[in-house]
C-alpha cells in the first residue's frame, strides 16, 4: 500500500474532524518563498574593441570573431538578413550587440522603448523556414542586445524569432546562459503574426525595457515569451508584451531535461496587452480569428514573483476568458514532476477581463505534483465582467480533481467583478486564506459546485479556512462567517471617487484601517502601478 502524501493526510484529518462535528481550527498558511536568485542587468563597461558592421556587412563573421568585452554596432536603419547564431566562447566578459545610433537617440537605460524607436534601430530579419533570426548555440553566454529591431521578412511566419535555448536539449550544460535583451523591438508580421517572440530556455536570461508585439496565430498557441526547458533565473521587467495565446507562459511542454522546473522568475512592471482588433465583434476587429487564450499562464514553475504589472484585455474565445491561468500541467505526460509552487502575485492591476484568476491545483489527465504556497495580495481587478467580455466573471476560480491545493492565500485585493469572488470545484483545499478583501458579491457570491453560497461552500471546499474581515458588497450576512462586512451597495463603501476610478478609501469610510492588520480593507491602491501603463522603472 502506498503511503498517503502529507497534503492528503492533512486534508483527511480536516474532513474527519468536520464530519465528527469537531471544531476545525484554522492553521495559518505557509508563505511562498521568493526567488532565490535574480539576473543582474546592471550596465557593464566594455573592455575590448568596438566593431562596426555597416549595411551589407557580415554580421555572422563579426559574431564569430568577437571576443568577450567587445561591442558590435549594427548600422542604425540597416537590414541584416538572418538567421544568426550566437557562438559559444571562452571567458566571462560581455559581448554587446547594439545600434550604431548614439545613446541620446535611444530611450535611456531603465526606460521602455516603443515602435517609435524603430527608425534608429538596425533590423535583424529572417524568412519563413529559416529558424530564428537570432539563435543561441548550445552553451552560448554573455551576450547583451541593446536597441535592435527583430522581425520576420515582410509576409513571413516565424516560429521563434529569438531562440535563447532549445526545447530539445537534455542537459543543463548545453543551455545558454547570461543573455540580456534590452530596449529592443521584437515583433511578428502585422498580417501573418508569428508563434513566439523569445524562447526563454536557459540560465540567467533577461528581457528588459523592450516592446514585443504581434505574436499571433490561428489554430495554435502563440506567445511573446515562453520558457519550458531552462531552470532560470529569469527576469522579465518593464516590457510591453503582446501574444494572442498566452502573452507569457512558463511550462506548456514537457522539458527534456529530467526533473526541470523553471524557477526563480521575476516578472515586474510589464504591460500585458491584447489589442481589441483581435476580438471578433469589436468595432476595431481586423478580421482574423487569432487563437486567444489568456494574458499569463504558469503550468510548471517554482519561486515566481509577479509584481507591479498591468494585465489588460482578455475575453472568452479559445479559453473561458481568465486573465491568469495558474494550472499545474504535465503537458504531454512525460514530466510527472511538474508543479506550481511559491508564487507571489502582488501589486498588479488586472482590467477588462472575462474573469480574473483560474487555479488548477493538480493536472487532471496526467500525473503531476500539486500546487503549494500561492499568495495573491494587494491587487486591483477592475472591469472583470462576464457580461462584457464573455466567460464567468469570477475573481478566482479554484479547482482540483485529484488532491487539492495547499496554502493559497488571497488577501487585501479590491475587485469589481460580476461573477463570484470565489468559485470552487473538485477536491477540498488545505490552508486556504481569504482575508481583508473588498469585492462585490457578484451573481452568486462565494460558491462551489453542488454547495450553497457562503458557509456551505467554505465547509465543503475549504475546511478550516480563514475567512475574515472581507467586504462582500450586496451579500447576505447570515450566509457567511462572522466578522465580515456586507454593505448594500458600492456607494456605501466610501471610495474617494467610485465613478472617477480612485479606489482608495476615504477617511470617512467604515472600512478605513479596519483590516485584521490595521490597514484599509482591500488593496493598497497607492502602491499599484500608475493608471496609465508604465514606461520607466528601476531594475
Amino acid at each position: 500500500m502506498r503511503p498517503v502524501p502529507h497534503l492528503a493526510q492533512r486534508t483527511i484529518m480536516i474532513l474527519l474532524a468536520a464530519a465528527l462535528g469537531l471544531r476545525v481550527v484554522a492553521v495559518e498558511a505557509a508563505s511562498p518563498e521568493r526567488p532565490r536568485a535574480t539576473v543582474n542587468t546592471d550596465d557593464v563597461r566594455p573592455t575590448g574593441r568596438t566593431i562596426a558592421v555597416p549595411a551589407g556587412g557580415n554580421f555572422q563573421a563579426v559574431l564569430n570573431a568577437a571576443q568577450p568585452g567587445d561591442v558590435i554596432t549594427l548600422e542604425a536603419g540597416a537590414t541584416f538578413q538572418g538567421p544568426f547564431t550566437l557562438p559559444k566562447k571562452s571567458g566571462t566578459g560581455w559581448i554587446v550587440v547594439r545600434t550604431s545610433a548614439p545613446d541620446d537617440r535611444l530611450s535611456p537605460p531603465g526606460t521602455r522603448v516603443t515602435p517609435a524607436s524603430a527608425a534608429v534601430m538596425p533590423k535583424v530579419v529572417v524568412g519563413t523556414g529559416s529558424g530564428g533570426a537570432i539563435v543561441a548555440a548550445p552553451g552560448a553566454h554573455h551576450f547583451r542586445f541593446i536597441g535592435i529591431e527583430v522581425r520576420p521578412v515582410a509576409g513571413a511566419f516565424v516560429y521563434n524569432l529569438v531562440e535563447l535555448g532549445s526545447g530539445s536539449v537534455t542537459s543543463e550544460e548545453m543551455l545558454p546562459h547570461d543573455i540580456i535583451v534590452e530596449r529592443c523591438y521584437i515583433h511578428g508580421d502585422p498580417a501573418r503574426g508569428g508563434r513566439r517572440g523569445i524562447a526563454l530556455n536557459g540560465v540567467s536570461l533577461a528581457v528588459i525595457d523592450s516592446y514585443l508585439a504581434d505574436f499571433k496565430e490561428v489554430g495554435a498557441d502563440s506567445q511573446a515569451i515562453m520558457g519550458w526547458n531552462g531552470p532560470g533565473p529569469f527576469k522579465i521587467v518593464n516590457n510591453h508584451l503582446e501574444g494572442a495565446g498566452e502573452n507569457v507562459m512558463f511550462g506548456g511542454a514537457d522539458p527534456p531535461i529530467h526533473s526541470l522546473v523553471p524557477s526563480d522568475i521575476e516578472i515586474r512592471q510589464n504591460h500585458f496587452f491584447k489589442p481589441l482588433s483581435w476580438r471578433e465583434g469589436d468595432p476595431t476587429y481586423a478580421g482574423t480569428p487569432w487563437t486567444i487564450k489568456n494574458l499569463f499562464e504558469l503550468k510548471n514553475a517554482r519561486r515566481v514573483l509577479v509584481e507591479g504589472n498591468v494585465f489588460e484585455n482578455i475575453w472568452r474565445a479559445a479559453q473561458a476568458g481568465f486573465a491568469l491561468q495558474l494550472t499545474v500541467r504535465n503537458q504531454y505526460g512525460g514530466a510527472p514532476w511538474s508543479t506550481i509552487e511559491d508564487v507571489t502575485f502582488t501589486h498588479n492591476i488586472v482590467r477588462h477581463a472575462g474573469s480574473g484568476i483560474n487555479i488548477l491545483g493538480t493536472d487532471d489527465p496526467n500525473p503531476s505534483q500539486s500546487m503549494k504556497r500561492v499568495l495573491i495580495q494587494d491587487n486591483l481587478f477592475d472591469d472583470v465582467s462576464g457580461a462584457r467580455w464573455g466567460g464567468h466573471g469570477h475573481l478566482v476560480q479554484i479547482l482540483d480533481y485529484r488532491v487539492g491545493t495547499t496554502d493559497v492565500v488571497i488577501e487585501h485585493n479590491t475587485s469589481f467583478q460580476d461573477g463570484s469572488p470565489i468559485y470552487a470545484g473538485g477536491k477540498p483545499h488545505a490552508g486556504f486564506v481569504y482575508r481583508n478583501n473588498l469585492t462585490r458579491k457578484g451573481t452568486y457570491g462565494v460558491l462551489g459546485d453542488g454547495a450553497s453560497e457562503g458557509l456551505g461552500t467554505l465547509g465543503t471546499y475549504f475546511p478550516g479556512a480563514v475567512f475574515v474581515k472581507n467586504v462582500v458588497v450586496g451579500a447576505t450576512p447570515s450566509l457567511y462567517p462572522a466578522n465580515n462586512l456586507f454593505p448594500g451597495s458600492l456607494d456605501k463603501v466610501g471610495f474617494v471617487s467610485l465613478t472617477g476610478g480612485n479606489y482608495r478609501l476615504a477617511a470617512s469610510s467604515p472600512y478605513k484601517n479596519a483590516g485584521t492588520d490595521g490597514r484599509d480593507i482591500g488593496a493598497d491602491i497607492a502602491a499599484l502601478p500608475p493608471p496609465t501603463t508604465m514606461t520607466s522603472g528601476h531594475h
